[in-house]
């Protein structure tokens, strides 16, 4: 399956959230999650857009819980969506220890703080999620759904809709990575 995604920049947080809220009917799931992201000592991984990713997830009421994630290299160069395959871990500290044993390098680790919200949209399913990342200034919505490749046009199509909707501007989408932002960030 492809995570058909989208993100934009978040100029007025609070209306988004507003708009969110009433779409989904109720609050946000607030969640902190702590992303360290391996590759090889060569960085084929990067070099060909591809992601694997352990995720830390923290809750509200002391909910925690590890996914690891595989992420393949873009299908859709606009949006950049990727083929994803992810599973709950039950032992992270033992996830990262197999994947050093199996040579791959911690190359960046770094904190999101989301609101998560689901709803629909016709027939799909949507996680909408506000994000903040402490190291980088500013707010991003990130609007998903799991499609096909042969009905991927028509899931970014509704998740633009919806971000729209929700009142992102056409020129606030982007492409640009949370790992990026957060390496030049600490270049300085």
């Amino acid at each position: 399956m492809i995570e058909a995604e989208r993100k934009a920049v978040v100029r007025e947080p609070v209306r988004v959230r507003a708009a969110l809220e009433e779409r989904s009917g109720g609050e946000g799931l607030s969640e902190v999650y702590r992303d360290t992201y391996y590759d090889t000592p060569g960085r084929e991984l990067e070099r060909d857009g591809r992601e694997l990713r352990v995720r830390m997830v923290r809750g509200g009421g002391g909910r925690r819980r590890t996914v690891l994630t595989y992420k393949g290299s873009a299908v859709d160069a606009a949006t950049g969506s990727k083929p994803e395959t992810e599973t709950v871990v039950d032992d992270s500290e033992a996830m990262h220890g197999v994947l050093r044993a199996l040579g791959y390098e911690a190359v960046i680790e770094f904190e999101k703080r989301c609101l998560n919200y689901r709803f629909g949209s016709g027939v799909w399913e949507l996680l909408a999620t506000l994000v903040e990342v402490p190291e980088v200034a500013g707010s991003w919505l990130e609007v998903e759904t799991m499609a096909t490749e042969e009905r991927l046009d028509e899931a970014l199509a509704v998740v633009r809709d919806v971000m729209l909707a929700l009142g992102v501007g056409d020129g606030d989408f982007t492409t640009e990575l949370y790992t990026d932002a957060v390496a030049a960030a600490r270049r300085g």
